[in-house]
């Protein structure tokens, strides 16, 4: 195998992962309208029960979600609201849209909150409620729950937050506490109502209320939980004044919690998660005569360890296999606190501490995210090989300046490793596959 075979055959995997896990594919696996009855996962609902079908789509994924929703459940009474970071150009009839703000919540994100919670206000045990909700969402739709925080503060809360090198869960549980769509708050609204929940996963998968920081599911983080996270981070005293008064003095009040009679008549369902994924992602590999070791274990760890803990997992797939190419596939999402003005993200800051590590082997290393947006660049990702150190080199760049700097994307675009895909319309968290040859 050549290095550039290797390269070409690690872009491929991950371009038919991406095809793999878009949720439209998935929805109509498991969404189905069949002699008068709506079946959801094999839970099965008598549409002579409801008055009307409401659609709430949320996230990254909302607009194909909502649209093969719409397609599937056609014929039957359907209104909706679908928040996304774009507009689509042929909107659904009676479908209203925003496009969100992301990362950071804009006046659209706070435009869409007040309209989901209007549209949901005063349901009925008459109607059903699809909630279709992915990565993304926590900053797509926002509303601060306290009148005194404005949308500024919230924008500098989710931008603190962001960069403070804590995890998705952690910082989706101080997001929960402060907004009045999140933490299970738009399934209090929407009691009485039948509900159901279908969303694609961008957290760890046991933490499936982290998702668009759980707007439909039940809290079982506190705000007791939210002094002691921002303490850790070190963030109280960064927060704006608004907020820091609000979680000092208590006056809040604490979400709906597991139990709570407002998820009494809910369900969810996980339509597609990082593990899935990364199961493809490894398949394809395979079916290529690869040997394959599957290790997410370094999921949030943060990147440098990750790099040299997955190299070594490479190394010694090596050494088992030497008449093979061998690769490792890994998942999740590594922490990568922001160090520089740059532009880049963890997926490609992760490739940018490898090229080094692995200058004259015959190794690959490709890492990007699902959703197509690494950090705050307009990358995916990237990918280096053995020789992306010496070819460095002779532009005059170099890594460690590169990554103290936070410009990851800078560095790979220099050299047209840059992953670019757009947009992808999902996000299942990161991908990443270190590949190691023999030489021809």
């Amino acid at each position: 195998m050549t290095v550039a075979k290797a390269r070409e055959l690690c872009r491929k995997w991950f371009l038919q992962t991406l095809e793999f896990v878009r949720p439209c594919l998935r929805l109509r696996e498991v969404l189905r309208v069949r002699e008068g009855r709506l079946e959801v996962a094999g839970d099965s609902y008598s549409l002579a029960s409801f008055s009307e079908i409401r659609v709430v789509a949320v996230g990254k994924a909302a607009l194909e979600m909502a649209e093969a929703t719409a397609e599937i459940v056609q014929g039957e009474p359907l209104r909706g609201i679908v928040v996304a970071p774009t507009l689509p150009p042929a909107p659904l009839s009676g479908f209203r849209y925003f496009a969100g703000g992301h990362p950071y919540p804009n006046e659209q994100s706070c435009q869409a909150a007040d309209a989901v919670l209007e549209f949901l206000k005063g349901d009925s045990s008459e109607k059903l409620v699809l909630f279709l909700i992915s990565g993304g969402g926590s900053a797509l739709l926002e509303k601060p729950l306290h009148p005194s925080v404005s949308l500024d503060d919230m924008r500098r809360f989710h931008e603190l937050l962001v960069s403070s090198g804590a995890a998705i869960e952690e910082i989706n549980v101080l997001r929960k506490h402060l907004s009045a769509v999140k933490g299970g708050r738009l399934a209090e609204r929407a009691a009485p109502a039948t509900q159901v929940t279908l969303y694609v996963s961008d957290v760890p998968e046991d933490v499936p209320s982290a998702v668009a920081s759980g707007p439909t599911m039940p809290d079982e983080s506190t705000l007791e939980d939210c002094r002691v996270l921002a303490a850790r981070y070190g963030m109280m005293e960064r927060f704006p004044a608004s907020i820091r008064v609000l979680l000092e003095s208590g006056q809040l009040p604490e979400n709906p919690q597991p139990g709570h009679p407002c998820f009494a008549k809910s369900r969810y369902h996980c339509l597609l998660s990082n593990g899935d994924a990364v199961e493809k992602l490894a398949a394809l590999a395979r079916s290529e005569n690869v040997r394959v070791a599957v290790d997410s274990s370094c999921d949030e760890w943060d990147l440098q360890p990750a790099a040299v803990y997955l190299l070594m997992r490479l190394d010694q797939l090596r050494r088992e296999h030497p008449q093979f190419p061998v690769a490792v596939v890994s998942g999740g999402e590594l922490s990568c606190p922001v160090t520089g003005a740059g532009v880049g993200g963890r997926n490609q800051a992760f490739v940018l501490d490898c090229v080094p590590k692995i200058s004259g082997q015959p190794v690959v290393v490709l890492s990007a995210g699902t959703d197509g947006i690494d950090g705050n660049s307009p990358a995916a990702g990237a990918i280096a090989d053995g020789a992306s150190a010496a070819r460095a080199r002779r532009l005059h760049l170099d890594p460690e300046h590169y990554l103290r700097q936070s410009d990851s994307y800078r560095f790979f675009e220099k050299l047209g490793d840059a992953i670019v895909t757009g947009p992808t319309g999902t996000n299942v968290r990161d991908l990443r596959i270190l590949l190691a040859f023999p030489a021809d």
